[in-house]
């Protein structure tokens, strides 16, 4: 039991760096877009920062869901954090 919810954990994460990847490769190609048009289109007022910024935000949340928020509670954390209220 205790293999397979570490396994399914896992999984999870290896899925979840994964689609990190692609939401940063997405992210960088429809954007990249963005500033061509921007630029073909006269190059005024840089209206693809709201795109950048915006999108760039959610893409920051997406990586610390991958790579933080999933790390597994290890021993030392629990001791650290006891350590603190002493």
């Amino acid at each position: 039991m205790v293999e397979d919810t570490e396994r399914n954990a896992a999984v999870k994460r290896v899925k979840d760096k994964r689609d990190l990847r692609t939401h940063v490769f997405v992210y960088l190609v429809v954007n990249a877009m963005l500033v061509v048009i921007w630029a073909v289109s006269g190059a005024g007022y840089f209206w693809p920062i709201w795109s950048i910024g915006g999108w760039g935000l959610g893409l920051i949340f997406n990586w610390w869901s991958a790579y933080h928020e999933n790390r597994p509670i290890t021993e030392a954390d629990i001791e650290r954090e006891m350590g603190k209220r002493q």
